[in-house]
């Protein structure tokens, strides 16, 4: 990589930043700090894509620590379109995870475990399938007397699906979450939708979500969204902390600089779980999480028979 190509690189991403990054004033700052660091010549050392990559990440990260504002390093070529890159991924990630439904199963005592993992694919990828699947597990898990959902392994995911799938976890149109985007200065409300295919879980019987210090993103959402509705037992260990939804711009074929442009305010909270992760209702480690939640739902079950 030349000097050249680094110059026009960390100014883009700089641009990119002061442009659309949701805290403005944060923004400056970054801006700032990135333009002190070039012409210091810290950025020379790179001598890589990658290594440019990780130099400019951790000096993104390092004002309020907002871990989803990164220049981002693909080992495959970047597409030029905005989010290109993240669509991609997530499409290969898709084919190998069942579209993102690894698992579903049944326990003993009428409990059900259902595992979104890598991420909670959007609902419309590879032409409707992933929807598909994940509209099949949970009517699936509808019938079962108790639910586990395992986002151990989940770091990320679209806010349309988590909405989707709270529709099959409560019993009408609920108010879940709401976003403030930075472009236009606007809100924009998440409800759970009062329809859905088939058969629901519904807004009553036990549900213990699973969390450990993987969890990242839109499956902190989910968590989040039921914990706080009082909808969910969330067992496990905190989760990473990005409650920020951010948009992808590639600035070079394998680097693509992204940019939280929203935050989460939560309608019951009031706040989000930026930097401070979702914090568990039971509290162990992620190893021990699901045999704790199997136990706890055992327990509710017997209670009310």
């Amino acid at each position: 990589m030349t000097a050249l190509d680094t110059d026009r690189i960390v100014t883009e991403t700089a641009k990119l930043i002061a442009d659309h990054y949701v805290f403005p004033d944060i923004a400056e700052q970054l801006s700032a700090l990135l333009a002190d660091r070039l012409a210091a010549g810290h950025y020379g050392a790179a001598g890589t894509a990658e290594e440019l990559g990780a130099l400019v990440t951790e000096d993104l990260q390092s004002v309020n620590g907002d871990r989803h504002l990164r220049l981002q390093y693909h080992a495959e070529t970047v597409p030029a379109e905005p989010g290109g890159a993240v669509l991609a991924e997530i499409t290969r990630e898709a084919d190998d995870s069942m579209n993102g439904v690894p698992l579903v199963r049944r326990l003993d005592g009428g409990v059900a475990l259902l595992e979104l993992a890598p991420i909670i694919f959007p609902m419309q990828l590879k032409d409707g399938a992933t929807g598909e699947t994940l509209r099949a597990a949970l009517n699936l898990v509808a019938c079962a007397e108790a639910l586990i959902i395992d986002l151990r392994r989940t770091r990320g995911g679209s806010p349309d699906t988590v909405a989707c799938i709270c529709g099959y976890l409560l019993d009408e149109s609920t108010h879940v979450n709401t976003t403030y985007w930075r472009d236009g200065d606007s809100y924009a409300q998440s409800w759970s939708p009062a329809y859905v295919p088939g058969p629901r879980f519904g807004g009553s019987k036990p549900l213990y979500v699973l969390t450990s210090g993987s969890s990242f993103s839109g499956a902190e959402e989910l968590a989040y969204d039921l914990q706080q509705l009082g909808r969910a037992v969330v067992v496990g260990e905190r989760s990473r902390g990005g409650a920020h939804p951010r948009e992808g711009y590639t600035v070079h074929p394998h680097l693509e600089v992204t940019v939280p442009t929203g935050r989460s305010v939560n309608p019951v909270s009031g706040t989000d779980w930026e930097g401070v992760g979702v914090r568990p209702d039971i509290e162990v480690p992620a190893a021990e999480a699901l045999e704790r939640a199997h136990r706890e739902a055992l327990t509710a079950l017997n209670a009310t028979a």
